[in-house]
């Protein structure tokens, strides 16, 4: 039913098919008849294939059985209902199965002739929609390949951290990147710019291409606007014609269609004012099909009933025999309205009416006052509280004559309706689906023109480069969320390939880093989109992946704890990225001791520069802040902060150089934990730092890469670790006097010394 369905999102049914060396997948979403399919290379295993699943995001999803591997793989990364379809409800041979449904002799023409498993998928998917939709899937009538190579990868996790399509904290589209950026009047264009979204592209003739057609909408508002307010008019084309071919459409979806379909030569003609190629080529493609709504406006009535069997669906002169039989309906009824009148003047009787019930038809009521004067000829058939109810043989005889007359009319109308639904089905779908696309495809790039100009986005520059250049960067959703509010400070974001690959972020929490790492992956993403982006200037170099490891969750059903989850992540990105990626870390380590945490995170962050990815890696571990000094790749930043007092004010600026001081205590004060916590807390503080200043450096050997750890320079917590009972052994120490990190320190310089002799 459409009208449980999202308007401005796909409902996807998917068929995953496990195969060596490639896996299918196919895709179909029935309430639209998009089909695809595509094969992704198995050599990654599973991954791959969840990936893709992740990314369509489908209601369903289905895996034949004996594959229970790729099935579990599913269920744990896409919340889709999982079917698991029996070897005997699949198609004994997959080509031919599609061959027969399409009617064709070839799947050249589909482009996946050369498909093995894709063909399976495809064709599984195909018979399971037939059996759950009673075989309605005859406006499935054509099938796309694509290539998950041709778009920027994004995993759930990246997906969700990003919020590109729900926030984190309620899982609302509010607080979602694409409610920022869906300006569009169509459902069409919703469900595509989503899709947009969903697979930023790796062409830059692709994106600048859609650049191209942004930038012409953003620059001229008068063109913008006249063609948005006629989009608004427009309905869901591409639902109506899949309602029209499975038989479930009423004649007000044909008076829309036929509204709509007037609305486009004037769409083309406002777009055409722009004079740009791509935009001139699309309305091309809008053709307004004037053979199909001079043909709609001489059959349907332009306000026609929701039912089909109450009649007033057919317009007159459509029909000789539907006229013929309208003609007599409307005699009888003249008839009888004169019939009433004459009555009225025979008897004398001027309250005598002539009224109509289902139940007793035609009847001639006169008052309880007036029953005096009703002549012999009335045949009393009703007594009402107010008088009596009477017929006479004339009367009806041409109640047989008129309620025939609308009975044959009610089922020629809708015999004819019928008969012009499957003739438009049959002839004009494949042509207003085109028109549709063209329709869509131009509403998303006046969305985001739209959006650019009310935002102020600007154009990005795109190459294959290795450089991320952005200038006054801003968080697209922060942003719009704040509104008047508060001013949106923005930042400036350097990242190449030499000495700007990885940036090491210290400062406070609620300082801003985590709104700074998000955005920057949000303008490169958006850059890939084809959308402008909100800064005063930014050159995107192609980027493959991004990546995000950002906040603390545990996976309760899976077993898995929270470090857990955040090791997985971790793994995965290691595992996967390349010099091409963009890796998002906020915070890793923190779900063990601080000792395990700053050597994890230490290692993870001299992996990727080494590795070559560019990296934004937030961390409350100073300590890293020594990476700048042995990596030429590395630089440090912070979060500026304002002291005042034993207070401070978060300047949200990023700004070189590194920090030691996290302000742990001034954030509790400000996020209202009670005074004497807060003082008790000041006072730990200022004793362990005073300790601190008291410690001599720990220098793990002198061998080159190795670590230097100052002691002032580690986060101890109030809840760290006794000291080992080996401690006890060690000779010329003072357990009794010794502080943790004294006592910390001292093991670790007698480990060093041993391992040294």
């Amino acid at each position: 039913e459409d009208s449980l369905l999202d308007a401005k999102t796909n409902n996807y049914c998917v068929a995953a098919v496990w195969g060596e060396p490639v896996s299918g997948v196919s895709v179909a979403d029935v309430s639209t008849g998009e089909f695809l399919v595509t094969e992704i290379p198995s050599g990654s295993g599973l991954d791959k294939v969840v990936e893709e699943i992740g990314r369509l995001c489908p209601s369903e999803c289905l895996v034949p059985e004996g594959m229970d591997e790729l099935a579990d793989a599913i269920r744990g990364h896409c919340p889709a209902t999982i079917t698991r379809m029996a070897k005997r409800e699949l198609p004994r041979d997959s080509r031919t199965a599609l061959l027969d449904h399409f009617g064709t002799t070839t799947l050249r023409g589909f482009g996946c002739d050369e498909y093995s498993a894709g063909l399976d998928a495809a064709s599984a998917l195909l018979v399971y929609l037939k059996q759950t939709h009673l075989g309605a899937v005859g406006h499935i009538r054509t099938m796309a390949t694509y290539s998950t190579g041709d778009a920027m990868v994004l995993d759930a996790a990246a997906r969700r951290n990003l919020e590109l399509t729900s926030g984190l904290a309620d899982g609302s589209k509010s607080k979602s990147l694409l409610t920022v950026l869906d300006a569009t009047q169509t459902s069409m264009g919703g469900r595509l710019l989503k899709k947009w979204l969903d697979a930023p592209l790796l062409s830059v003739e692709r994106i600048n291409h859609r650049l191209d057609m942004v930038e012409s909408f953003a620059s001229d508002p008068l063109v913008r606007g006249d063609v948005r307010d006629t989009l608004r008019g427009v309905s869901d084309l591409e639902r109506l014609i899949a309602r029209l071919c499975t038989g479930t459409a009423n004649a007000r979806d044909l008076v829309a269609l036929r509204g709509s379909l007037e609305k486009v030569p004037e769409i083309a003609a406002h777009a055409a004012v722009l004079e740009m190629p791509a935009i001139r080529a699309l309305c091309v493609e809008m053709d307004g099909l004037p053979e199909l709504t001079g043909l709609l406006a001489s059959a349907i009535t332009d306000e026609p009933p929701l039912s089909l069997r109450e009649g007033g669906i057919i317009r007159d002169g459509y029909d000789a025999d539907l006229d013929e039989l309208q003609g007599i309906k409307r005699g009888g009824k003249g008839w009888i309205a004169e019939l009433e009148t004459s009555e009225r003047e025979k008897t004398g009787i001027k309250s005598l009416k002539i009224g109509y019930t289902s139940v007793f038809g035609y009847f001639i009521e006169v008052t309880k006052s007036n029953l005096a004067h009703v002549p012999p000829s009335y045949i009393r058939k009703q007594t009402t509280s107010t008088g009596e109810r009477y017929i006479t043989p004339e009367l009806k005889e041409m109640e047989a004559k008129v309620l025939g007359a609308e009975e044959k009319i009610v089922g020629r109308e809708y015999d004819l309706f019928c008969e012009l639904r499957d003739e438009i089905a049959a002839r004009y779908a494949p042509s207003v689906l085109k028109v549709a696309g063209a329709i869509a495809r131009l509403d998303v790039v006046a969305a985001l023109g739209e959006v650019a100009q009310s935002n102020r986005f600007v154009r990005p520059v795109i190459d294959d480069g290795a450089v991320i250049d952005i200038r006054n960067g801003r968080h697209p959703v922060v942003e719009k969320l704040t509104g008047g509010s508060a001013v949106f400070i923005p930042n400036d974001t350097l990242l190449d390939d030499a000495e700007n690959q990885v940036h090491i972020i210290t400062g406070p929490n609620s300082a801003g880093k985590s709104t700074v790492l998000r955005q920057v992956a949000l303008i490169t993403l958006l850059a890939q989109v084809g959308s402008f982006v909100p800064a005063d200037h930014a050159r995107v170099g192609i980027t493959d992946r991004i990546f995000t490891r950002v906040g603390a969750h545990d996976d309760l059903a899976a077993g898995q704890s929270t470090f857990m989850v955040e090791m997985t992540e971790t793994a995965e990105i290691l595992n996967n990225a390349t010099e091409r990626s963009l890796v998002i870390l906020d915070e890793i380590g923190r779900g063990t001791s601080t000792y395990d945490g700053v050597s994890i995170a230490w290692a993870v962050a001299e992996f990727l520069a080494n590795r070559g990815c560019k990296t934004l890696f937030a961390t409350h571990y100073h300590l890293l802040n020594d990476l700048e000094k042995q990596h030429p790749n590395v630089r440090n930043f912070r979060v500026a902060v304002k002291e005042t007092n034993d207070r401070i004010v978060f300047l949200r600026k990023i700004v070189a150089g590194g920090t030691d001081r996290s302000y742990g205590v001034q954030v509790a004060r400000m996020a209202g934990l009670p005074p004497e916590v807060v003082a008790r807390a000041t006072e730990i503080l200022r004793d362990l730092e005073k300790e601190g200043k008291q410690k001599r450096d720990m220098t793990p050997g002198q061998n080159e890469g190795r670590v230097s750890v100052k002691a002032s320079k580690l986060q101890m917590t109030l809840f760290e670790a006794e000291p080992h009972p080996v401690l006890e052994a060690v000779r010329g120490a003072d357990l009794s006097t010794l502080s943790p990190i004294e006592a910390l320190n001292l093991l670790y310089r007698l480990q060093q010394e041993a391992k040294a002799s």
